[in-house]
């Protein structure tokens, strides 16, 4: 009569005995909301916890550049050759930053970022033997060549000089260009040396 009341009152406890320790085995122990969801592999943690330090460090060096400012030139430092017939136009006195050591050619004087900009106007009458190339060249190196003959070009960009580097703008032969259209220029935009 016991056993009948307590089957009676605790039906589950019936159940509980009637199951056998191998049906308990196979059940899950949690079920998921997600059916097939796997956890991240240490890979995936591994990828993210990089893309993460990555970001945080470049956001820490933008903060570096913009709150520690770079030290300026102390005057304008700006230098032009052409269009002929005119020669190299400095202000007055000569800037510090660079020295003109021939025509269409300049010696840099100071460390620096520099601007260089120019037109070069091909002289499309030109039936020469040569093949129409205008290079802008540092140390005698090119550092950039125009080879297009059929159209005004523009010739620069910006540049890190050091002191004693020789810029100049040089043709391929002397009559390809026309020297009353053609210039090129030079602006020293900051030191990149840190104030202390």
């Amino acid at each position: 009569m016991c056993s009948s009341l307590v089957n009676f009152c605790f039906p589950q406890l019936s159940f509980l005995q009637t199951m056998s320790l191998s049906h308990m085995e196979n059940m899950p122990l949690s079920h998921s909301s997600l059916q097939g969801a796997q956890r991240p592999s240490w890979k995936q943690w591994l990828f993210y916890s990089t893309v993460i330090i990555v970001l945080l460090l470049c956001s820490f060096s933008a903060l570096i550049f913009t709150f520690l400012p770079l030290k300026t030139a102390q005057g304008p430092c700006v230098a032009k050759f052409g269009p002929l017939p005119s020669k190299w136009q400095m202000p007055s006195p000569e800037p510090s930053c660079v020295n003109k050591t021939a025509d269409w050619r300049l010696k840099i004087l100071q460390n620096g970022l520099y601007l260089i900009y120019g037109q070069v106007a091909p002289n499309t009458a030109y039936k020469g033997r040569a093949p129409f190339e205008v290079q802008l060249r540092k140390n005698e190196d090119p550092i950039q060549a125009l080879t297009n003959n059929s159209m005004i070009q523009n010739v620069g960009g910006a540049y890190e000089f050091h002191a004693g580097d020789v810029i100049d703008l040089i043709f391929n032969a002397e009559h390809q260009v026309l020297k009353n259209k053609t210039y090129w220029g030079i602006f020293l935009l900051t030191n990149p040396q840190f104030i202390s």
